[in-house]
């Protein structure tokens, strides 16, 4: 049998057990495969074509690897994507109408729920982000399928009147039709899960951030101006997974005093300098008694600073905040009342 067989595999790092069987199917094209899925029993088939369902894409160099170790041989050609429509032209002409109609429901089940659980893997705030461009009536609908934990992270994430009024449109949502969610989900599919968790899960996007995130301010602009104009969904990514000077005043006040307490109050008051008034008050409220006099002086009575060195003073503060954060010190993005006390 191609499943037990293709579980000896070895050339593929990314692929295992069934996996392996359901690429080398797709690799062979239909006509060959339809010879071999003769040969599957009932719940082998079911197995075999959710997995390639839910396989996505596999790269040429991976089926190189698997077909080499498997048949000795391969030739070149373009990356496959499994999917749902792979899986019922593959069946057509092997199976009768209903039995692929019985195959096509498990698969099709099984899929879009999968799809939903996959998005709890996209970071909260990215996810924030994306629903704020959507309607209030879509993002409500997206809400109400994805993990309920998860949602939470994600609501505490959105602006008090929009949280608010997806969480009117979810008790009153009517039943949605199938076609209209599978195009939710193709949308999802494209603009959340093929471009941030592939991308996050190579660290592609969360390099990039990390490079811009180190940029003098003029050249992060225009760097952000750029890839929002020619690629405005990735740049909205990237936007969520970066933190500037002026994202501090975001933080949760506790998460703030930690930072503070890790800064010298000549960088704080350096950095302060050209700020409004409720930037600077939320700063302050942030600090130690006695550093918040300092620095409260020193602002009122200093003179001006070189515009390089404040720039400077602001990333290092920036920078601290990402190294706490990475360090599981702070969170970047949590709720300013997630903590409150309540009797």
């Amino acid at each position: 049998m191609v499943l037990a067989a293709s579980k000896s595999v070895q050339g593929s790092k990314s692929l295992k057990g069934v996996e392996k069987a359901a690429a080398l199917l797709l690799t062979m094209g239909k006509p060959l495969a339809a010879r071999l899925l003769k040969h599957f029993d009932a719940n082998e088939l079911k197995q075999i074509t959710r997995v390639v369902a839910e396989l996505g894409a596999v790269t040429v160099p991976t089926l190189e690897g698997l077909v080499e170790e498997f048949a000795g041989q391969f030739a070149n050609g373009v990356d496959l994507m499994g999917s749902p429509d792979e899986v019922e032209q593959m069946l057509e002409g092997i199976l009768s109408p209903e039995q692929i109609a019985d195959v096509m429901s498990d698969v099709t089940g099984h899929t879009n729920q999968a799809m939903w659980e996959r998005l709890s893997n996209v970071p909260e705030a990215v996810f924030a982000g994306y629903l704020t461009k959507e309607h209030p009536q879509t993002a409500a609908l997206i809400v109400s399928k994805i993990n309920p934990a998860y949602a939470a992270k994600v609501m505490g994430q959105l602006p008090r009147d929009l949280r608010n009024e997806m969480m009117r449109r979810m008790l009153n949502i009517a039943p949605v039709t199938e076609s209209a969610v599978k195009i939710v989900q193709g949308q999802l599919q494209d603009d959340l899960l093929s471009n941030v968790s592939r991308q996050i899960g190579s660290d592609q996007n969360a390099r990039l951030a990390d490079i811009i995130n180190k940029m003098e301010r003029d050249q992060m602009e225009d760097v952000m101006q750029s890839l929002a104009a020619a690629r405005p969904r990735a740049a909205e990514v990237l936007r969520g997974l970066m933190f500037t000077f002026d994202d501090i005043v975001k933080l949760h006040a506790k998460a703030r005093s930690v930072l503070f307490d890790k800064i010298p109050t000549e960088l704080v008051v350096l950095a302060l300098k050209g700020t409004d008034m409720a930037f600077r008050d939320s700063i302050l409220s942030s600090l130690a008694a006695r550093a918040r006099r300092i620095v409260d002086s020193e602002l009122a009575n200093g003179g001006p600073a070189l515009q390089r060195d404040v720039l400077k003073a602001r990333r290092t503060i920036a920078d601290t905040a990402l190294e706490l954060a990475g360090n599981g010190e702070i969170e970047l993005n949590s709720s300013e009342d997630e903590e409150e006390f309540l009797d």
